[in-house]
């Protein structure tokens, strides 16, 4: 047995050397620490393809620099996100902004002001108009589209932000995928069109076959999952077609207790095939906005 090594704060301290404290401890501080480690052993894995699944209303707390960073480095290969994290990225990649608000303040009177409220942060409802006009002048190439991949990137391709999650994969043609589109403003946005008559013809069947064989095709395969839902299910059910990954980090604070995809550890994994039974793996119980920077900090100093 090792013993436990109590956490000394430093003035001037990195977040690295923080979280590589956290290693030395228990609870939740080692598995922040020893999701850091995973994530650097797994991205210095020449041989590993990275899939990551993007949860949760993380743009609008503040997250997505984290992931266009993460991007930058190399730390992704393959993307898996919620609609509504995209249709955020591209509201602020059109120039507007989420604002830090109160879980207290009145909704009845945020709606009358045009304000929505996602926790304690504030959006104009008005961004809608912008996403309207855009998808107005830009349909001629939207709806040209045959796949949600295709289309995600030519929405990265078509919007002005540089900053942007859709743009930076669109720019390092990283394989973007959004199996539940409908269910976002982006979606609303196309079937508004479709309801108006406007013509798109769109497989959504065809990122699954594109999804299974990178799976399929890949040497080993990590998987890192910010929240669960929607994004980590469509990994998952690719992993089937490997021999199980062989690195897995999870962020997650629901509970594995009611049988949903978004609680269950990933050691449950192992017996669909979907994990390694060794794999390097570690569970967060823990907020992704409090976690994700901590591990990234971490990873990056150490890369």
């Amino acid at each position: 047995m090792e013993p436990v090594k109590a956490i000394k704060i430093k003035k001037a301290m990195k977040v690295s050397e923080l979280v590589g404290q956290m290693t030395e401890c228990g609870f939740g501080a080692r598995k922040i620490g020893e999701a850091g480690e995973i994530l650097v052993k797994m991205s210095e894995d020449k041989e590993c393809k990275k899939f990551f699944g993007f949860a949760g209303a993380l743009v609008p707390a503040g997250m997505k620099e984290i992931v266009i960073d993460m991007i930058n480095e190399g730390i992704i290969d393959v993307f898996v996100s919620t609609g509504a994290n995209l249709t955020h990225d591209l509201i602020e990649a059109l120039g507007n902004k989420h604002y830090k608000g109160d879980e207290k303040a009145d909704d009845e009177r945020l709606n009358k002001e045009g304000i929505d409220r996602i926790y304690d942060v504030f959006m104009k409802n008005e961004v809608y108009g912008g996403l309207e006009r855009f998808f107005e002048e830009n349909w001629e190439e939207i709806s040209k589209c045959s796949s949600i991949k295709e289309l995600l990137w030519k929405l990265g391709e078509l919007c002005p932000g540089k900053e942007s999650i859709l743009k930076k994969c669109y720019e390092k043609k990283i394989p973007i995928f959004c199996p539940a589109l409908a269910d976002s403003g982006i979606g609303l946005m196309i079937w508004g069109r479709k309801a108006a008559g406007r013509k798109i013809c769109m497989d959504a069947f065809e990122d699954m076959k594109e999804i299974i064989d990178i799976a399929w095709t890949a040497k080993k395969t990590g998987v890192l999952y910010i929240g669960g839902g929607v994004p980590k299910n469509f990994i998952q059910q690719s992993m089937q077609f490997t021999k199980g990954a062989s690195y897995g980090i999870q962020i997650t604070t629901d509970r594995e207790e009611y049988g949903g995809s978004s609680g269950a550890r990933l050691k449950e994994g192992i017996s669909w095939g979907k994990l390694k039974e060794k794999a390097d793996y570690v569970n967060v119980l823990c907020d992704a906005t409090i976690a994700l920077p901590l591990i990234w900090g971490y990873a990056k100093d150490n890369l």
